[in-house]
């Protein structure tokens, strides 16, 4: 796994060993993800969640972002993520932290110290160890937005399997969907009040 573009371009990064189920981003969808979101990338501030490796995160930085903060349910990919910051020179922009994406995420701001973020990444896991179908797009969604974590004029995106069912939080619209085989990755957005 590489870093595609920016001042890191063509470095690799550390993964987790085989046997965590860690599915990191095909090389195919981040770069489609991020010529979309290249007008958005210098200076913002990213939140990067069920982060794996880091590998989101990492590429936003090497393209310009100003920050990036990480979380992941294994300490073992909050490891990972913090050797590859400081591998690629990042330590400075970047944090890992350990947590559980599916409950109270209002923590966040404080230990990222921002108060919410400009792109937020959500790829949480597709199926269990015994390959059983997990459905924790729309309860990750809805903790994002009971914590208040998306800017205004900020993007969320959320990559799922395209058969999951997703409900969008109130205060929120869905206004793009990009499809890569069986994976699609939702923007949302925040709706702006009218008048």
């Amino acid at each position: 796994m590489r870093i595609i573009a920016g001042e890191s371009r063509g470095r690799a990064l550390k993964s987790v060993p085989k046997e965590m189920m860690v599915k990191p981003i095909s090389a195919r969808i981040k770069k489609s993800v991020f010529d979309i979101l290249r007008p958005r990338l210098e200076g913002a501030r990213i939140l990067d969640l069920y982060a794996g490796t880091g590998a989101v995160g990492i590429e936003a930085l090497s393209r310009g972002a100003a920050s990036a903060f990480f979380v992941d349910a294994d300490k073992r990919c909050v490891a990972v993520i913090e050797e590859n910051l400081k591998r690629l020179g990042f330590a400075a922009k970047g944090r890992a932290c350990y947590g559980d994406i599916l409950q109270d995420l209002s923590w966040i701001s404080y230990r990222a110290g921002v108060s919410d973020f400009d792109i937020i990444y959500m790829g949480p896991p597709y199926r269990t160890e015994d390959n059983k179908m997990l459905a924790y797009s729309t309860a990750t969604l809805a903790r994002v937005a009971e914590a208040n974590l998306l800017a205004p004029g900020g993007v969320a995106l959320l990559q799922r399997y395209k058969k999951e069912k997703v409900e969008i939080p109130a205060g929120c619209e869905k206004y793009r969907e990009e499809r890569y085989g069986d994976t699609d990755v939702e923007f949302i957005r925040r709706v702006v009040p009218a008048g």
